[in-house]
């Protein structure tokens, strides 16, 4: 498949950088037994087919989308942010067991939940640290919705009407007129 076809439903990572950290965290996965079931690598037949010169920053930067199951949360996708198509997904008994994952982590730029149970859903959105929460949907980022984090994924917010908080200043005026 072309990435850059109009038909692609996923892009490039943002350099090949990201490309090596997201290859890392699927090795670190794999080594602490964890399972891949879809994905896992880069395409390089893909990468290689978009490269300009002969340095490897000029290669392409698409990495299959790519799910761990087994997953804990020992393994660098908890420990780091991974921005990219890798989705480790840990077992859990109870929903306050998966908020409690969920939460242990210094991020929190984003949640995600999947439930056919409106109540549940209210529930885990509200309990999950993170700037934003996906409940059924994994592309929540749009132009017109607030975008940021919590904890070590940020302060403020980008896009939506609390993007332009950040460039407002805002002011308190108390006036005396003396009509007490």
């Amino acid at each position: 498949a072309d990435g850059f076809h109009a038909s692609s439903t996923i892009g490039p990572l943002i350099n090949r950088a990201a490309v090596t950290k997201l290859a890392s965290h699927v090795a670190d996965c794999v080594a602490r037994g964890g399972t891949v079931t879809t994905g896992g690598q880069e395409c390089v037949a893909l990468n290689n087919a978009r490269t300009s010169g002969s340095d490897s920053q000029d290669k392409g930067c698409f990495f299959e989308p790519t799910v761990v199951t087994g997953a804990t949360t020992e393994m660098l996708p908890f420990t780091q942010e991974t921005f990219g198509p890798l989705i480790p997904m840990i077992s859990f008994k109870t929903e306050e067991e998966a908020i409690s994952i969920a939460n242990d982590t210094p991020f929190g730029l984003a949640g995600y939940a999947c439930t056919k149970d409106l109540g549940r859903a209210w529930r885990v959105s509200e309990a999950i640290d993170a700037g934003m929460v996906g409940i059924n949907d994994g592309a929540i980022s749009l132009e017109m919705t607030p975008f940021g984090g919590v904890k070590e994924s940020g302060i403020g917010r980008e896009g939506g009407t609390y993007g332009i908080e950040e460039y407002l200043e805002v002011k308190y005026v108390c006036m005396n007129l003396g009509f007490h």
